[in-house]
C-alpha cells in the first residue's frame, strides 16, 4: 500500500507528546545539560536543552508518552540533589527535532 501523500511524513505519531520543562536549583556549572543528553540517548525522545540567563535550565523533549515520562523520570534521579523546583507544560509536539541536543 501506497503512503497517502497528503500525511506528512515528519509529521509527529499520534501517541508524541511534547514537555517543555524548566529546572531550577543549582542546575548551571554542574553538567546537567551533558547529563540531560547522555540520558536522552537511552530513549527513544528527541529535543534541546539549554541553559538561561536567569539560571534555570530549559529542556523541551518530544517522543511517545512513556519514552518522554521515562526519560524525564531517570534524568531528574540522576540530577536530583541540584534540582530544587520542576515546572513542566505539555504542549502539541511540533517534530522539530532529528535528536537531542545541546543549544548555547
Amino acid at each position: 500500500m501506497n503512503p497517502d501523500p497528503h500525511v506528512d511524513p515528519n509529521a509527529p505519531s499520534p501517541n508524541a507528546e511534547r514537555r517543555i520543562v524548566h529546572y531550577s536549583g543549582r542546575v548551571q556549572g554542574v553538567g546537567f545539560r551533558y547529563c540531560a543528553r547522555q540520558t536522552a540517548e537511552g530513549f527513544s525522545v528527541t529535543g534541546s536543552v539549554r541553559n538561561l540567563p536567569d539560571g534555570r535550565v530549559q529542556l523541551v523533549v518530544e517522543g511517545n508518552d512513556s519514552q518522554v515520562e521515562a526519560f524525564l523520570a531517570e534524568l531528574a534521579a540522576r540530577m536530583a540533589p541540584n534540582i530544587r523546583h520542576v515546572d513542566a507544560q505539555r504542549e502539541t509536539p511540533t517534530g522539530e527535532f532529528t535528536a537531542f541536543e545541546i543549544r548555547f
